[in-house]
């Protein structure tokens, strides 16, 4: 995600932002989820819904990458409901050592987000698989 214009960065993080309430996420929560600086405000995420561009900081930007795969791969998995995505995230889950797929987001930081994305998604699970190859 390297070379994003503010343009590029207010809209990933509406969409991020918006993604985030979706799920139901504390703001504090997001706040960590998404590797805001130190003493972020949890007001600051209503500013990013109102197209503010998010750092230029490769971490943030690395982890809404992974936040939004989630959030695709959650759309492909559960097409017919969005709403099933959501109870998904928040039940245990036996592949994931009967973890709520959030509690791992949220707690574990970037390697939860690829953890669960890796989950989910079996064409970014084969590409990470090859990078270490």
């Amino acid at each position: 995600m390297a070379g994003l214009t503010d343009a590029d960065r207010a809209e990933l993080g509406r969409m991020v932002v918006n993604t985030l309430e979706d799920w139901d996420i504390k703001a504090s929560d997001q706040v960590a989820m998404l590797a805001l600086p130190d003493g972020t405000p949890t007001r600051m995420l209503r500013r990013y819904q109102e197209q503010t561009p998010l750092p230029d900081d490769p971490a943030v930007l690395k982890r809404v990458e992974h936040l939004l795969g989630i959030a695709d791969a959650l759309r492909t998995t559960f097409p017919r409901n969005a709403r099933i995505g959501v109870m998904w995230m928040k039940q245990p889950c036996k592949r994931l050592r009967r973890r709520r797929p959030l509690d791992i987001m949220i707690e574990d930081g970037l390697s939860g987000l690829i953890t669960v994305r890796t989950h989910l998604d079996c064409s970014f699970a084969w590409r990470e698989s090859e990078r270490k190859d």
